[in-house]
C-alpha cells in the first residue's frame, strides 16, 4: 500500500517539524564549518619534475636530461602531454594524464620513471623534484617588509626568522617565501696572483675546506659506567677564525687562507629584488594549504602580523597583493544576490496569490530548502565557492515553484468551501504525481552537469550536484511542510476577491493566444530560430573577465640583462605605470615572485624578468572605466619602453591565448614561426604577443686543447669544476657551512665579483695537472659565442610558445583568427600546431 507523505503529515504535524528542526540545525553547522574559497580545490592529474644543474646549458640539460625523463615518462599509461621547459641550470617537466587517472597514481607513476633514468643522469644533478600541480599552490598574500634600523641582511633574517615562523604557525597557512633581501654568507675571495706564486687550485681550497669545516657524528663512547654520543666538531665560528685555518696544497705545504684569498662575512650576491613604489624592501609571499578557506587564513595572516608590528614598532609591513579580499566581495556580493532574489520571489508570490498566509506558507520553502542543502554539501567536502553559490542563486526562484503549486491548488480548494484541512488533503493528494514529476525533471537537468568531462567538468561537479540536492529538498518540503502548514495556517476565503487588472489584461492576451494558435506557434519558433543565430555572436572563454583592483605588468629583457639593468628597466616602467591616476600602489618583484602567476606554468626565476603588481582604485571608484580598460591605458604608456617584451595582466591563463608550434626540425621550426608571429600581431584588438623563438643568450665559451692537456695531466672535468668555483662558488651541496647558535651560514669559495669581467685573469687561473698546477690559458682557449636562453619541447619534440594577450577580446574569437592565419592554416612538413589546455 502507498504511503501519503502529505496526509501523514498533515495528521502528525509534530515529527515533520521537528524532522526539519534538524535539518536546518544541520544545515547551519554545515553553513559554519564549510570553507570559504574563489573557486573548489580540484584535482588535476598533472605532475612537475624539476632538476637543477647550476651552470648547464640549455642545450646541454636537454641531451643530458630532459630527453631521457621524457622518454621515461612516455612509458607510463594515461599519459596525455609532456611539456619541459629548459632554462640555465633547471629543467622543469609537466606531465599532463588524462583526466580519468587518479593523481596520486600519477605521482607514483612519475617518481618510478624518473628513477628509472636516475643512473643515467649527471652525477652533479640534484635530485628531482616531483610534486603534483596544485591549484592553491599560488600566493594569495604578499606583504613588505622595510625598517630604517636595520640593515638588508638583517630585514632578510628577520623576515626568514620571526615573520615566516609565525606565519607557518597561523592555521591553513602551507608555505612562506621571500622575494627580494639578501642572504648571509662568509666568502672567501681567492687572489689569482697568489694562488698562481704558491702553485695552488681554486678547488684544492674548495675541497680543503669541505673536508676540514665540518660536524659530523663519531660513534658510541661508555665512559664512568655511562653510555655517550661521541661528536666531531671541526667548525669555526667567525670569518676572523677561518682566514687564519691552515690548508694543505698539493706538494704537502700548508698555508693559512689569508694567504690567498680575503675573509670576510658578507652577503651573497643578489639575485633578486623587491620595491614597494620605488624603496627597496623585502618581500614574502603567503600559500595556503589544500582545503583551508582563503578568507580564514587571511584573517589569521592579519592578526599575527599585527602582534609582530606591535612587538617591533621599528618595523612597517604593507600588504603588496591581496587575492582574498575580492573572494570576500565575491561572497558578500553572492549572498546578497541571494537574498535579494528570494525576496523577489516571495513578492512575485505575493502578488499572484494576493493572501498574506499562503505567501508566507510557500516563501518557508526556500530557507527550509536552501539550508539543509548546507549540510549535505558539507558532507561531500563541497565549499562556499563562486560555483556553489551561482547554483543557488540559480534555483533561488525554482525552490518556491513546489510549494506554489501544492499552495495553488490548495487554495482552489477552499475556494470550493471547504475546510483548510480538507481542501491540504484532497489537493495534496490530487497533485502529487505531478510535483514530483516536475522536480525530477529540474533535477535530470542539473545533475548531468556534475559529470561533464574535461577541466570544465571538474569545477562544475559541486555546481550540478549543489543545485540537484536543493531542489529535492524542495521537494521534501513542498511534499511534507507545505501542505501540513496551509492545513493549520490557512483560513477560508470570506468573499470572492475581484482580479486585478493586470490579471485581467494577461487573461486577455492568454486567449488571444489560443485562438490564434498557429501565429503563437510561428512566432515561437521565429524566437527559437533567432535564438541560434545569436550564439556565434557570443563571445566565448573559460571564465569571463574580471573587474579586480589588481593587475600586473611584467617586464622581460634580453637574456644576459643584469640584475642591475633589469632593476633600471622595471623602475622606468614603474614611473610610466604610476602616471595613470588610478594606480595606487607599485610593487615591483624582480628575479622572484610567484603572486599571481599561472598555476599551470613552471616558475623559473630569471634576473631578466620583473613583475610589477599594481593595486589601482576599487571598481567603485572608477565608475565606467574596466580593469581591462585600464589594463589598454597601461599597455599603451609602456609603448616607449626601450629594449624590453611587456606583458600587462595577471598570469592566469583567461587573460591570455597560448599556441605552440612543435617539430623535430629545429630550423625550419623557428623560420616558420618567425612568419607565424608577424601574423599574430596582424590581428586586431589583441594586446603584445611572445614567443621564445629568438631568445638567446651570449656564452663565454671555454674549449680544452685536448693534446696539451693530455701532455700535462689536465682533466676536462678539472677546469669545468676550476671554472665554476673561481666564478660560481661550488655546488649549494658541497659547500662547507659555519654553524652558528640559529642557522647555518654557507662559506662560499670563488674570485672577486668584477674578476669575472677580465678575461686574462681568467686565463690565469691554475688548474691541477700531472706534475702540479697549470695555467688555464696554457691548456684552453676562451671566445664568445651565443646559445638558447630556454628551450621547450612538447610531447618529446622541440616547440615555440606564443603568448597573446587577449586585451578584452574574446578567447574564442582570438583563437579563430589565429587559425585562421595563412601561416598556420599551411604548416611545412614536420611542423605541427597544438593549443595548451582544454
Amino acid at each position: 500500500m502507498a504511503i501519503n507523505v502529505s496526509a501523514w503529515s498533515i495528521r502528525n504535524p509534530t515529527p515533520a517539524i521537528l524532522l526539519f528542526v534538524m535539518l536546518t540545525l544541520a544545515g547551519l553547522i554545515g553553513f559554519r564549518a564549510m570553507k570559504i574559497q574563489n573557486f573548489p580545490d580540484i584535482d588535476l592529474p598533472m605532475v612537475t619534475v624539476v632538476a637543477a644543474l647550476p651552470g648547464a646549458s640549455p642545450g646541454q640539460l636537454e641531451t643530458e636530461v630532459a630527453r631521457k625523463v621524457e622518454n621515461s615518462l612516455a612509458t607510463i599509461q594515461g599519459l596525455k602531454h609532456i611539456y619541459t621547459s629548459l632554462t640555465d641550470g633547471t629543467v622543469a617537466i609537466t606531465a599532463e594524464f588524462r583526466l580519468e587517472k587518479p593523481t596520486q597514481e600519477a605521482v607514483d607513476d612519475v617518481r618510478d620513471a624518473v628513477s628509472r633514468v636516475r643512473s643515467d643522469l649527471p652525477a652533479d644533478l640534484r635530485d628531482p623534484v616531483i610534486k603534483k600541480v596544485d591549484l592553491a599552490g599560488t600566493p594569495i598574500l604578499t606583504y613588505t617588509v622595510a625598517s630604517q634600523k636595520m640593515d638588508d641582511e638583517a630585514l632578510s633574517w628577520f623576515v626568514d626568522n620571526q615573520v615566516t615562523k609565525a606565519m607557518l604557525a597561523v592555521r591553513g597557512v602551507g608555505a612562506v617565501s621571500r622575494v627580494g633581501g639578501v642572504s648571509r654568507e662568509v666568502r672567501v675571495e681567492l687572489d689569482p696572483a697568489r694562488l698562481l706564486a704558491l702553485n695552488a687550485t681554486a678547488a684544492d681550497i674548495s675541497r680543503q675546506l669541505r673536508q676540514v669545516q665540518q660536524e659530523a657524528s663519531g660513534g658510541r663512547a661508555d665512559l664512568g659506567g655511562a653510555e655517550q654520543s661521541v661528536r666531531t666538531i671541526a667548525t669555526v665560528q667567525s670569518a676572523e677564525e677561518l682566514g687564519r685555518m691552515e690548508v694543505a696544497l698539493s706538494d704537502g705545504r700548508r698555508i693559512r687562507l689569508d694567504q690567498v684569498a680575503r675573509v670576510h662575512d658578507t652577503v651573497a650576491e643578489p639575485r633578486s629584488a623587491a620595491l614597494l613604489d620605488g624603496k627597496p624592501v623585502v618581500g614574502f609571499e603567503i600559500v595556503r594549504s589544500r582545503g583551508a578557506s582563503e578568507i580564514e587564513v587571511t584573517d589569521g595572516v592579519r592578526a599575527t602580523l599585527a602582534k609582530v608590528k606591535a612587538e617591533h614598532p621599528d618595523i612597517s609591513i604593507t600588504e603588496a597583493f591581496n587575492f582574498v579580499d575580492p573572494v570576500q566581495e565575491n561572497y558578500d556580493g553572492s549572498m546578497k544576490l541571494l537574498y535579494e532574489g528570494a525576496l523577489l520571489a516571495v513578492l512575485v508570490v505575493w502578488l499572484f496569490l494576493r493572501d498574506w498566509r499562503a505567501t508566507f506558507v510557500s516563501a518557508v520553502a526556500l530557507p527550509l530548502s536552501a539550508i539543509p542543502t548546507f549540510f549535505v554539501m558539507w558532507l561531500m567536502g563541497f565549499s562556499i565557492n563562486v560555483v556553489t553559490l551561482l547554483s543557488l542563486s540559480l534555483v533561488v526562484g525554482i525552490l518556491v515553484d513546489d510549494a506554489i503549486v501544492e499552495i495553488e491548488n490548495i487554495m482552489r480548494h477552499l475556494r470550493m468551501g471547504k475546510t483548510p484541512y480538507q481542501a491540504a488533503m484532497e489537493a495534496a493528494d490530487e497533485i502529487g504525481l505531478a510535483v514530483i514529476a516536475t522536480t525530477f525533471t529540474l533535477i535530470a537537468v542539473f545533475l548531468p552537469t556534475a559529470f561533464m568531462k574535461g577541466v570544465a567538468g571538474k569545477f562544475f561537479v559541486q555546481f550540478g550536484w549543489t543545485a540537484a540536492i536543493a531542489v529535492f529538498f524542495s521537494l521534501v518540503v513542498a511534499r511534507m511542510l507545505t501542505p501540513m502548514m496551509a492545513a493549520y495556517i490557512l483560513k477560508a476565503p470570506k468573499h470572492q476577491e475581484k482580479e486585478p487588472r493586470w490579471i485581467t489584461i494577461y487573461l486577455g492576451w492568454a486567449r488571444w493566444c489560443l485562438k490564434h494558435r498557429f501565429l503563437t506557434l510561428l512566432a515561437a519558433a521565429v524566437f527559437f530560430v533567432g535564438s541560434f543565430a545569436l550564439v556565434p555572436l557570443l563571445p566565448t572563454g573559460f571564465i569571463p573577465p574580471d573587474d579586480l583592483s589588481q593587475t600586473q605588468v611584467t617586464v622581460t629583457l634580453p637574456p644576459g640583462s643584469t640584475l642591475k639593468e633589469t632593476y633600471a628597466a622595471a623602475e622606468q616602467a614603474r614611473e610610466l605605470v604610476q602616471k595613470n591616476p588610478h594606480v595606487k600602489l607599485v610593487y615591483t618583484a624582480i628575479g622572484g615572485g610567484a603572486a599571481g602567476s599561472d598555476p599551470f606554468a613552471p616558475t623559473q626565476a630569471e634576473v631578466r624578468k620583473a613583475v610589477l603588481t599594481i593595486n589601482m582604485t576599487h571598481r567603485n571608484e572608477r565608475r565606467g572605466l574596466s580593469k581591462q580598460a585600464i589594463e589598454a591605458q597601461l599597455r599603451e604608456a609602456l609603448v616607449v619602453l626601450p629594449g624590453a617584451r611587456v606583458k600587462v595582466g595577471l598570469g592566469a591563463s583567461n587573460e591570455k591565448y597560448v599556441l605552440v608550434l612543435a617539430g623535430e626540425d629545429g630550423r625550419a621550426l623557428a623560420e616558420h614561426a618567425a612568419q607565424v608571429e608577424r601574423e599574430l600581431r596582424s590581428i586586431p584588438g589583441i594586446g603584445a604577443v611572445t614567443s621564445t623563438a629568438s631568445l638567446v643568450r651570449p656564452e663565454l665559451i671555454v674549449r680544452p686543447d685536448f693534446a696539451r692537456a693530455a701532455d700535462l695531466g689536465v682533466t676536462s672535468q678539472a677546469i669545468a669544476d676550476t671554472l665554476r668555483i673561481a666564478t660560481n662558488g661550488d655546488y649549494d651541496q658541497g659547500l662547507p657551512k659555519m654553524n652558528l647558535s640559529q642557522r647555518q651560514v654557507p662559506v662560499v669559495v670563488k674570485l672577486a665579483d668584477d674578476a669575472r669581467a677580465d678575461l686574462d685573469l681568467l686565463a690565469r687561473l691554475t688548474v691541477p695537472g700531472r706534475n702540479g698546477p697549470v695555467l688555464l690559458g696554457n691548456v684552453a682557449s676562451f671566445g664568445i659565442d651565443s646559445g638558447a636562453a630556454q628551450i621547450d619541447r612538447y610531447d618529446r619534440l622541440r616547440n615555440i610558445n606564443f603568448e597573446i594577450e587577449l586585451n578584452q577580446q574574446p578567447l574564442g574569437e582570438v583563437e579563430r583568427q589565429a587559425l585562421a592565419l595563412p601561416s598556420l592554416k599551411n604548416l611545412p612538413p614536420g611542423v605541427m600546431r597544438s593549443t595548451v589546455g582544454d
